[in-house]
């Protein structure tokens, strides 16, 4: 009954299952509700052509990043002081061009030989959905939000994460649900094979989080991670710069017994050259103390005119980071020049950051090699991997209080998590208004602090050493699986009786 009345009706019930995925995203945690969904979408893409498949993914899309990226209008307006016409209609584009990506697994789907239920529902899609994912991460720069696998980091597929990463994850998720929707619309050995599934694919999860991928060093490190609580309508004010050095700097020599402190992403509110002696004197209060500090802060170099979102290291051992992927029409704008000129007219920053190359040293403390990145860019764990295993820690640091009070700031910390969880070290990060937190080489939050307030987090950590197999192969043990799958199922569609 239930699959009748997807096929007929899927258009219409296909869009407010996807305004639900978003809560299978922090802060709300409903890990369980991403695979049930996806049934609902597998099922409503059975038996019907392609064209109406692609507007059923479309459709699920859209209805997943209005509801899971309204935050951009914050960022853009609130923020970036565009007009709310201009706001809106770029939370709008944004929305429709992701939307995209899921009306193309959709066609895909059209193109798998017909095959039986569990064949199609629990194999078939699940890897065409987890292909156009991991196409949607890193096509045009990339915008990995809302990947199914984040959702999962509470849930018992987590475990998928070291070995595969969160693409794993994700097709574990979708093959779940395929399962489920074999359940519903499957007979005999079909509905046998799906309730295989559906006990396998999170017993076998289960059974991978038992194993310690990674091991602990002897050496242990005493951190501090500094939130000032600056709100972004004040951060850059030039008279409210005084005062935010001031307390960056107070906070920093309040600390006792600490090996390295870490600065939110501009906790500096000017260029690096402006604020030179100021900075000299964080760097010789780091070596009387024997204490790394780690400040956000943005740099220019002379040399080339180019200006950089940078990561800068003070203390015993001196180091400088430039952030690498950046994010578009944020530090960056591929767009013509009249178009500059009126995002300038907008109120808008127009300025592009030069990223940083690859293949930057690594920033040490204590003999203990750390792998940053800056914002955005924890968001790619590919890239991550560039750092590892050589990096014993992961340091992280952002600000997201472009994001304001929205369910942006849980979303990125998840999303920090699963990098805790695919490396399997600690993470630290350091954000200017939350969420700032400890991470756990499992993912966990060790500690956390508040939102919107000054804040200093305190904890102790030790470096790990070792590679999880994601570390090892990346991305390429999840997309091999799924590319696997679609083969089998042709070949399967191919033998007498398909």
């Amino acid at each position: 009954m239930l699959a009748g009345l997807l096929a007929r009706r899927g258009r219409w019930l296909v869009l407010p299952a996807g305004a639900a995925l978003p809560l299978a995203f922090a802060p709300f945690g409903w890990w369980w509700l991403a695979p049930l969904l996806l049934a609902v979408l597998f099922l409503a893409w059975e038996g019907v052509p392609a064209r109406e498949r692609m507007v059923r993914g479309f459709w699920f899309g859209a209805g997943s990043f209005a509801t899971g990226t309204y935050w951009v209008y914050i960022s853009i307006h609130d923020y970036g002081g565009a007009s709310p016409p201009f706001a809106a209609a770029a939370v709008v584009a944004l929305v429709l061009l992701m939307a995209v990506y899921p009306a193309l697994a959709g066609g895909a789907t059209a193109l798998l030989p017909r095959s039986g239920p569990w064949s199609r529902l629990t194999l078939g899609m699940p890897a065409c959905w987890t292909l156009v994912e991991w196409v949607r991460g890193w096509l045009f720069t990339g915008f990995p939000w809302l990947s199914v696998g984040y959702g999962q980091i509470d849930g018992p597929l987590a475990g998928y994460a070291p070995v595969a990463g969160v693409h794993g994850v994700t097709l574990a998720a979708a093959v779940l649900g395929g399962a489920l929707a074999a359940l519903v619309a499957g007979h005999g050995r079909d509905q046998w094979l799906a309730l295989v599934t559906v006990v396998l694919v999170p017993a076998t999860a289960l059974g991978l989080r038992q194993v310690q991928w990674t091991q602990p060093t002897a050496t242990e490190l005493r951190v501090a991670l500094l939130q000032g609580g600056i709100g972004q309508e004040r951060k850059w004010r030039p008279e409210e710069r005084a005062s935010t050095l001031e307390l960056y700097r107070s906070m920093t020599v309040d600390l006792e017994d600490v090996d390295l402190a870490i600065w939110p992403e501009a906790a500096v509110p000017a260029l690096a050259h402006e604020e030179s002696a100021f900075l000299s004197g964080i760097a010789e209060l780091g070596k009387a103390r024997g204490m790394q500090v780690l400040i956000g802060v943005v740099t220019y170099d002379f040399g080339t005119g180019a200006f950089h979102n940078s990561l800068l290291s003070l203390g015993p051992d001196e180091g400088l980071y430039h952030k690498r992927h950046l994010v578009p029409f944020g530090e960056f704008f591929p767009v013509p020049g009249f178009v500059r000129d009126m995002l300038r007219l907008m109120n808008l920053p127009y300025q592009d950051i030069t990223p940083g190359e690859r293949g930057q040293p690594l920033l040490n403390v204590g003999g203990v090699s750390l792998a940053p990145t800056i914002c955005y860019e924890d968001v790619f764990g590919a890239e991550l991997r560039d750092f590892l295993p050589a990096a014993g820690l992961l340091i992280n640091v952002s600000n997201d209080g472009w994001f304001g009070d929205s369910i942006a700031p849980h979303q990125h910390l998840e999303m920090a998590r699963m990098r805790a969880l695919e490396a399997g070290r600690y993470l630290l990060r350091s954000t200017n208004t939350g969420i700032s937190a400890v991470l756990a080489p499992d993912g966990t939050v060790v500690a956390r602090g508040p939102q919107f307030q000054p804040a200093v987090l305190t904890g102790t950590v030790r470096a790990h050493a070792g590679a999880t197999p994601y570390v090892r192969f990346g991305n390429a043990l999840a997309i091999g699986a799924c590319l696997l799958i679609v083969l089998g199922t042709f070949l399967h569609g191919r033998r007498p009786g398909h």
